[in-house]
């Protein structure tokens, strides 16, 4: 922001409120107006300049620097290197595999949870609710852990079955790798769906299920016809947060991933630290940011429709 282009509308400002002063015929509220606009630019610099600049703005313009430049200046060799190793292509398609196959099983999982939890409440089903809420808290690696203590080759539940089966090794080694990372970001994303599932599910309006129902509809159709057409945009904005929150988990993917599991922030990591090659690190995070930032505007669209669909 250039210091011209920050004079001009202060300036601008400054002889519209002078001008205001000396006219007796402006009405008060215009005057009023005038100063909240004015107090409103000199607030959004100052969040500018003082809050979003240095932790947000100058970040990632220093990423975007970083990400083209080369030994000789400006240049995509941080991409080449970055992108053009024979690993790429599979580091791409883990990373993908894994996005889809956790955050479609967990939206699916936190779907059903929902409808369970609206449609057919349980005792305790209320204090299910309570700690699903409070479970979104939890960091995600003490998820890991915990998956660790109960299915790990040393885990409780190994060992159990071991002694019960009369096996010499434990039975259950799957933890570390793929499904084991899979079925801890499942356990751990499913509770961000039932939220916004749930509250798409209380606007519903019971008397059209009731109507269907009496209708002849059975529970398949119901849920088809009615309950998804109207709840869709709650369920969206759960599942598309959910592959959001997917794409960028980390801490499961260092508790559990082996060594051969390399998706994106691994190798963003490992470029950083192991390798000490920051612009190939950079390459590989403004690929995530894009893909990040373009979940993100999705999820805002499909919420902002929520929120007009919920005021009305």
């Amino acid at each position: 922001m250039s210091y011209s282009s920050v004079r001009e509308p202060n300036a601008a400002l400054a002889e519209a409120a002078v001008a205001d002063a000396l006219n007796p015929h402006v009405p008060r509220q215009t005057l009023m107006r005038r100063r909240r606009e004015r107090a409103a630019w000199w607030q959004m610099l100052f969040l500018l300049v003082f809050a979003l600049g240095p932790i947000i703005i100058y970040p990632l313009c220093r990423l975007m620097i970083l990400s083209v430049t080369g030994e000789h200046g400006a240049s995509f060799a941080p991409y080449a290197r970055f992108f053009g190793t024979g690993d790429a292509g599979g580091i791409i398609r883990t990373t993908l595999g894994i996005l889809v196959t956790s955050a479609g099983i967990a939206s699916i999982l936190g779907v059903s949870i929902a409808a369970l939890l609206h449609f057919k409440p349980f005792p305790g089903a209320r204090l299910l609710t309570r700690f699903l809420e409070l479970f979104v808290a939890f960091p995600s690696f003490l998820v890991a852990f915990t998956l660790i203590f109960l299915y790990g080759t040393q885990g409780s539940v190994s060992i159990a079955l071991a002694q019960w089966l009369h096996l010499d090794v434990p039975p259950l080694d799957f933890l570390f790798g793929r499904w084991g990372v899979v079925l801890a970001e499942v356990v751990f994303f499913a509770p961000f769906v039932v939220r916004p599932t749930l509250a798409s599910f209380a606007l519903l309006d019971m008397r059209l299920i009731e109507a269907a129902r009496s209708l002849g509809a059975n529970g398949a159709m119901v849920a088809l016809r009615v309950v998804l057409p109207l709840a869709w945009p709650g369920i969206a904005a759960g599942t598309i947060l959910c592959f959001l929150l997917t794409l960028n988990e980390f801490g499961i993917l260092l508790v559990l991933g082996s060594a051969r599991l390399v998706t994106l922030p691994v190798a963003i990591f490992s470029s950083a630290t192991v390798d000490l090659d920051l612009n190939a690190a950079a390459a590989g995070a403004v690929l995530m940011l894009a893909m990040s930032v373009s979940l993100y505007m999705l999820y805002r669209q499909v919420n902002q429709r929520h929120v007009q669909r919920t005021s009305r």
